[in-house]
């Protein structure tokens, strides 16, 4: 094997398994492994943070820019971004998070070559999405019509629709080479290209609106500068030799199985995508409310401090599911078991320093916001719900980094679709329309109803997992996927 190989093989190696694969280490106490694991984890947590913050910071970027330009241009820019590409992200996040399993269990296993070749099986099916999808961005007008946005901002959304194609293709290929470079620990890279794109972003953004005065076209075409060149960065990063087990070239292997891999990914996809537009209900029922401007600030409010804590559980959400589906694809239950307890409880108590932040100065987190008094008392009743939801992310989104590592998509995707809609939105609808609790019956219904339910459902599922029968289950889904021409590796 040349040195290259050898050198690259024996890094793949030393993060992952030694401590559960080699057997019982000399120092076998429970807080050397708690220690050990949590430093694994915070080797995958920590990039990606860094990663979530900066990618959603250009999105906040651009908004901010375009607010410079006026109230329609904001809002017009707010609704594509937020319903068109944002149901679009959510999709193709959902699809390519099937690599999470696939390629985390095969780089697990020692099954190098298969990740390159499952992340080709993945470019293909999200570009034929893409193109499927494609009329949801060139009708975006209709369709922001239909969801009660105003003519005149919907036609405007409409062509910045058009404009947000390109990050739209973008998508196919960036969520299939950040998931493969996650499974495998390249995570220094993924942090430093998030560090360029977002530095461009912002340089790019008020290039284009105050120096050659652009507008809104403008600064859209600079997001779409910023993410291709994240596609790029990482797909130069691959391709010049800094993944040499697992990157061998193109391969028409992407081509076989494309069925069964369209199918895990349909159900990652669902299974994201039902999280994701749950999030989205809250908003919009708290629209329908009669006199709804100031509950709709304070909502934006809370949602927008949620998102920020949420980058802490949803980094957990990456990193278990990796190390779940490394621990599996080498055949260690007891490994992926051990990372899962590690996981939900370094998450819970990072939120509930967060939770006790925002019961302590509930009545003055608004004033970073706002200074109408209405909308600051709206928010200090909200908090206490905000603190529970706070809470309830340390644990639910771990439980689903777990469910994807250990290949359950399809499974939560039905847990997700029965508590969420099943049970959530009509009793958010209930409490807040029909008892008449307004906003914080809506909210009070989506949490004790849909997402304290899935959350209940998950914990119990992953209590009950027989953990060894789940690490055979994955070295037989190792051997179906690679399929009757398997290449055998030194």
């Amino acid at each position: 094997m040349p040195s290259n190989e050898t050198s690259a093989l024996q890094e793949a190696n030393v993060p992952l398994l030694d401590d559960y694969i080699d057997g019982e280490k000399e120092n076998d106490r429970l807080s050397a492994k708690i220690w050990t694991e949590s430093k694994k984890l915070w080797h995958i947590a920590g990039p990606s943070i860094f990663n979530r913050v900066a990618n959603y910071t250009m999105i906040v970027i651009t908004q901010a820019f375009v607010g410079h330009l006026g109230d329609l241009e904001l809002a017009a820019t707010s609704s594509a971004i937020n319903v068109i590409l944002g149901f679009d992200m959510g999709l193709m996040l959902g699809m390519s998070s099937a690599l999470e399993t696939l390629c985390g269990q095969a780089f697990g296993g020692k099954k190098y070559y298969m990740l390159g070749v499952y992340m080709q099986r993945s470019w293909v099916i999200l570009f034929i999405t893409s193109v499927i999808i494609l009329p949801w961005f060139l009708f975006a007008t209709p369709i922001l019509i239909f969801f009660g946005q105003p003519p005149e901002i919907a036609e405007l959304a409409g062509v910045v629709s058009k404009c947000l194609i390109p990050t739209h293709f973008a998508f196919a290929f960036f969520f299939p080479l950040h998931f493969f470079l996650q499974s495998q620990l390249k995570n220094k890279v993924i942090a430093w290209v998030s560090l360029l794109a977002l530095v461009v972003h912002v340089f790019l953004s008020w290039l284009v609106l105050y120096k050659f005065q652009l507008g809104v076209v403008g600064v859209i075409s600079a997001g779409n500068v910023s993410w291709w060149i994240m596609v790029f960065g990482y797909f130069g990063y691959v391709v010049w030799g800094n993944c040499p087990l697992t990157w061998s070239g193109f391969s028409l292997k992407a081509f076989s199985g494309l069925w069964e891999f369209a199918t895990l990914s349909a159900a990652s996809g669902v299974m994201i995508c039902l999280e994701f537009w749950y999030d989205k209900i809250l908003m919009l029922l708290t629209g329908l409310l009669q006199n709804a401007k100031i509950p709709m600030e304070a909502v934006t409010i809370c949602a927008t401090i949620n998102i920020w804590e949420l980058m802490f559980p949803l980094a957990f959400l990456t990193a278990v599911g990796v190390r779940v589906a490394n621990e599996l694809g080498a055949g260690n239950g007891k490994g992926a078991k051990f990372a899962t307890i590690v996981a939900v409880g370094t998450s819970f108590v990072i939120s509930s320093f967060f939770w006790l932040l925002i019961m302590v100065f509930r009545t003055k987190l608004a004033y970073i916001f706002s200074s109408n008094q209405a909308v600051i008392e709206e928010v200090n009743k909200l908090s206490p719900l905000l603190g529970f939801t706070v809470l309830l992310n340390s644990v639910q989104p771990v439980l689903s980094g777990v469910a994807v590592g250990s290949g359950w998509q399809k499974y939560v995707a039905y847990i997700n679709l029965g508590s969420y809609y099943g049970v959530g939105v009509p009793l958010g609808y209930l409490l807040g329309f029909v008892f008449d609790l307004k906003v914080q019956g809506i909210w009070a219904g989506l949490i004790f109803g849909g997402t304290a339910v899935q959350t209940l459902i998950l914990i119990g599922v992953t209590i009950r997992c027989n953990w060894e029968k789940e690490a055979e289950k994955a070295l037989l889904h190792l051997s179906k996927w690679e399929g009757p021409d398997k290449k055998t590796e030194e």
